[in-house]
């Protein structure tokens, strides 16, 4: 996945590429929910409009499964904002845990007491 839009995210910081992996495998998750809802909809249209009883009566179970696949796409956006902010938080503590000289030593930021 390199020159993948994670690749290089804020201040030039480099995500890993688990982290990646988990995105990718999240959003196809997303994608294949989003699929599966879409002919749900379909079909509990055609259930509506056909006004059949047993089409009717089918679309109970229809709206239940397509309400429970609204719950897992936003239960896994949920966990990928977490991710991704815990991802951010551990590269912005690294990169503020020292800075590095134009002699490529560490320096540690000086604390000022008062």
């Amino acid at each position: 996945m390199d020159g993948d839009i994670f690749s290089g995210i804020g201040n030039g910081t480099q995500v890993d590429s688990k982290v990646i992996q988990t995105f990718h495998k999240s959003f196809v998750q997303v994608q294949n929910l989003l699929d599966q809802n879409r002919l749900l909809i379909n079909e509990i249209n055609q259930n509506h409009e056909s006004k059949i009883p047993d089409h009717l009566s089918r679309n109970v179970g229809l709206i239940r499964e397509l309400n429970n696949n609204i719950r897992r796409v936003v239960e896994l956006y949920s966990d990928l904002s977490s991710s991704f902010a815990k991802s951010m938080e551990a590269s912005s503590e690294a990169e503020s845990a020292g800075t590095l000289k134009s002699d490529g030593k560490a320096s540690q930021k000086r604390i000022r007491y008062g």
